[in-house]
């Protein structure tokens, strides 16, 4: 009885020790799944350096996932979902190996527009304008697609944002292209184009000219007589040479401009004066045409007065005659 009772203590034994094995083996196998999915090493001396999230303090991760770590955490954080998160993507990377310029928002900055544009905006509703009621008046974050952008901002945020980074875009593009207009001048064919023309350098291509020398290898300088003998002085004089010349073209050009305004104000006058000499011709020909009138109206009195006294009777003319007599004495009584 005893030795079936030892059997039995002892088998039971061996059963449980078996049952530790395996769940010891099984706990390494979740273990070791575990670093490989963190990548940690069972090794301290071999494990990665750790950092904390700032989103949440309970997340620790390796330092080499820390920026993709930090963005899809920012986004959990905001609201956005798995699936959501799976849609998006990175898309500087399209404008690595580009010239198309790109902006980023920031939530300061956006919130910072907006309340530009909502100020500059009208206080009552206004047909055509946006006013100042329709725009956000709290800080949102920066939207990460185009459902949250159509949900988290106005019609009147998103138009101002727009505005924004146009204008933003616009002067990158001018401050580089005013800076870069010499890099885009063809020097070499100017060059050759002055040489078969025989003009004067400009000082921009002077100045090429020099960073070409300075360029080329001791050896091949010496080849260059007509450079390297040239002082600094030299360089200058033509410097000085070309200025002059460019200026007395201009000067050239201006009077040839006033040349011609003064002689397009000479045919201006002739043809006043011709205008004047023909009106003054009209107005003297009205005046010729208006006395020969008055003229003709004379005569024809005249002659109607003489038919009128010849076709009075002798008694009429006697007592007009006397009359006139009778005048004539009055006026020399009173004198």
């Amino acid at each position: 009885m005893s030795d079936s009772l030892k059997t039995q203590t002892l088998q039971d034994r061996l059963d449980r020790l078996q049952e530790l094995e395996e769940f010891t083996e099984n706990c390494k196998k979740q273990l070791n799944d575990i670093f490989e999915t963190l990548g940690w090493s069972r090794d301290n001396s071999n494990q990665e350096a750790m950092e904390q999230c700032p989103y949440d303090p309970n997340h620790r991760v390796p330092v080499r996932s820390m920026e993709k770590h930090k963005t899809s955490c920012s986004r959990r954080k905001m609201g956005y979902s798995a699936e959501e998160e799976a849609e998006m993507f990175d898309p500087s990377v399209c404008y690595e190996n580009s010239s198309v310029r790109s902006f980023t928002m920031d939530k300061s900055t956006q919130h910072q527009v907006i309340l530009q544009a909502r100020s500059a905006a009208p206080l009552m509703r206004m047909e055509g304008v946006f006013w100042q009621g329709q725009y956000s008046g709290q800080p949102v974050d920066v939207p990460e697609n185009h459902k949250r952008a159509v949900c988290d901002l106005t019609v009147a945020d998103r138009l101002a944002l727009y505005d924004h980074v146009v204008g933003v875009l616009n002067q990158q593009k001018e401050a580089a292209s005013s800076n870069n207009d010499d890099l885009y001048v063809d020097l070499v064919s100017k060059l050759q184009k002055d040489e078969q023309q025989n003009e004067p350098k400009t000082h921009l291509e002077l100045m090429a000219e020099m960073r070409d020398y300075k360029r080329r290898r001791q050896s091949y300088r010496a080849k260059n007589v007509h450079i390297t003998k040239k002082s600094y002085t030299e360089v200058i004089r033509e410097v000085i040479n070309v200025h002059s010349q460019e200026l007395s073209r201009q000067w050239r050009e201006e009077e040839e401009e006033e040349s011609t305004r003064s002689e397009l104000s000479s045919q201006r006058r002739r043809l006043d004066e011709r205008r004047s000499a023909s009106s003054e011709s009209r107005l003297s020909h009205g005046r010729r045409h208006r006395s020969r009138e008055r003229s003709q109206d004379r005569e024809s009195k005249k002659k109607r007065k003489k038919r009128e006294r010849d076709s009075r009777s002798p008694d009429d003319h006697h007592h007009h005659h006397h009359k006139k007599k009778k005048k004539k004495r009055k006026e020399e009584k009173e004198k």
